[in-house]
């Protein structure tokens, strides 16, 4: 007995714990519906999506989100975003609805659709920025007209089993609540205005839900040590090493071999770690009062482009970083007052955008941070960063005992240098 209710509690713990977040503990993706007009069988709603997550966003081909109707419901019509499937519409005559499923999908328009299909916040292609990176852009949103439904507070049911792939697994979404109305300015700001209704659904993220194995890996190296510790061998998984791509291999230069597939399958260039993306952090100069690092992200699959990317490292100097050359730098405070955590991205129309593998696919930047003369030291490792994470997904770290180490004594040929001199000295005084 004892045995069974223990592991239920690991299994509980472990269940809450996967969806956690330590370097951004209230990251998640709020889906709001706000209704906004009563209709003879249903009701108007806007479905608004929130991206709260500080540093992963919503990346190309975007959000897809998908829900069970408690009832018998329809959507007459959508703006904004439509449903992959139809369903079974035979039953109407007349004005048919935009989607008769029961377990509706629904995705958002591309750039580019016509006006009188637009709605704020849409025709992304789904592609949501994160939280930290531009709240602006942190935002998607769509107009749904359901019918079928219930006609007022007390007779709308709840939509139930909430699923978002953003855009493959990983999220889970709890169920949906009912929640203040949420309130609206006029354009003027002279008057207030309320939804009929409110309910939100709150998603979480998971990188264990969303694949078995890292995206990334880190490799690192230091001006005082000759040894580059690599990514570990197979970091990533080795079932792509069949189908991987020499970098002079004929096949690059076939047309279409760029093209993302429907299932974002990579084609990866042969490597030890297998990786789509490696971060490579150098310890490069050591000033009296500052020191200098350079950090490198490099694309090794040859059918995906990163716009929007985002690095976050947890280091303890970053509390005390002065300057970044080439990239954006914003702390990360999810502790408030432990400074240690900071995200980088990439500056507008300059490099924000980390091109597919191949010559262009690897964007850099250095970093210059002020020693804190109570922790500072090269020792054990210390210079290095503690966590790493390349879009949202913690990247695999080299074994601390493969760091690159300090040496105990200066070279052996600086070494001899004062004795041969003084060797020299004496055989010039004896002759």
């Amino acid at each position: 007995m004892r045995l069974v209710v223990s592991a239920l509690c690991v299994l509980v713990l472990f269940s809450c714990a996967v969806a956690y977040d330590p370097l951004d503990p209230n990251g998640n993706v709020t889906i709001k519906w706000d209704l906004m007009s009563w209709t003879p069988d249903g009701y108007v709603a806007v479905v608004t999506m929130h991206n709260f997550q500080m540093f992963r966003h919503i990346m190309n081909p975007g959000w897809t989100l998908g829900w069970t109707w408690a009832k018998k419901e329809v959507i007459w019509s959508m703006i904004g975003a439509q449903t992959t499937e139809q369903g079974d519409c035979s039953k109407f005559k007349g004005n048919i609805p935009h989607c008769c499923k029961k377990i509706p999908t629904v995705v958002d328009l591309l750039p580019g659709v016509p006006y009188n299909q637009q709605f704020s916040n849409c025709c992304k292609g789904g592609v949501v920025a994160a939280w930290g990176q531009d709240p602006s852009q942190a935002i998607s949103s769509f107009q749904v007209s359901v019918g079928q439904a219930g006609t007022s507070n007390k007779t709308v049911k709840l939509p139930k089993n909430f699923t978002l792939f953003a855009p493959g697994p990983g999220y889970t979404c709890g169920p949906a609540k009912i929640v203040p109305s949420t309130n609206f300015l006029t354009p003027d700001k002279r008057r207030k205005t309320q939804a009929l209704m409110t309910w939100n659904v709150t998603c979480t993220y998971s990188q264990f839900l969303a694949r078995k194995n890292p995206s990334c890996c880190v490799s690192l190296s230091s001006f005082y040590n000759e040894t580059i510790t690599p990514c570990p061998s197979c970091a990533c998984g080795c079932q792509n090493k069949k189908h991987c791509v020499k970098g002079n291999s004929k096949i690059l230069s076939m047309v279409g071999v760029h093209t993302p597939k429907k299932d974002n399958e990579p084609l990866l260039q042969c490597t030890h770690h297998m990786c789509p993306i490696r971060v490579h952090w150098h310890v490069k100069t050591n000033y009296k009062d500052y020191w200098r690092v350079k950090v490198a992200i490099t694309n090794f699959n040859y059918r995906m482009n990163h716009s929007l990317w985002s690095l976050a490292v947890q280091h303890p100097n970053l509390n005390n970083l002065t300057q970044v050359f080439s990239f954006n730098y914003k702390p990360l405070l999810p502790y408030g007052s432990i400074n240690d955590t900071g995200m980088f991205y990439g500056m507008k129309y300059f490099n924000d955008l980390l091109m597919e593998a191949g010559p262009t696919g690897n964007v850099q930047s250095e970093l210059l941070l002020q020693k804190d003369k109570d922790a500072f030291t090269f020792k054990q490792g210390w210079a290095f960063p503690r966590k790493v994470y390349f879009n949202g997904d913690e990247c695999m770290l080299p074994p601390p005992d493969t760091y690159p180490f300090l040496p105990n004594s200066a070279p052996a040929s600086l070494l001899n240098f004062p004795a041969f001199m003084l060797l020299l000295f004496f055989l010039l005084a004896v002759w």
